[in-house]
């Protein structure tokens, strides 16, 4: 059950080109806006959606086949965990910022593929 604890799983598109970059010890880092809709009826009987954006945060292997396999407007399933950093910005501001961290990708443009981290 521990590992329930800290567990989301998410299903969206891209919502721009995953930036990857590659740190001091070769390992590779994703990040990309993951975009969740949702649909229902008003009191006025009209189709309303809403969206939400998530920040996914991939690394080593996955980082990597997120450059190679998708791009904005992809769909993909994520599994990972909520992460809460701290960081000082370019102008010395300290902000925060909540990230899905992702052990397992699936992607559904490309034939269901299912890949572990």
């Amino acid at each position: 059950m521990y590992a329930l604890k800290n567990k989301v799983q998410l299903i969206g598109h891209l919502g721009k080109n995953p930036e990857v970059k590659t740190i001091d010890n070769g390992k590779k880092v994703a990040r990309v806006s993951l975009a969740t809709s949702e649909s229902y009826k008003n009191l006025q009987d009209e189709k309303v959606t809403e969206t939400q954006w998530h920040n996914i945060v991939a690394w080593g292997k996955l980082a990597e086949i997120l450059e190679q396999y998708t791009t904005k407007g992809s769909e993909i399933c994520v599994e990972g965990k909520l992460n809460y950093r701290d960081y000082t910005d370019k102008d010395g501001v300290k902000r925060n910022t909540t990230e899905i961290v992702v052990n397992e990708i699936l992607l559904l443009d490309k034939k269901g593929s299912t890949i572990q981290g």
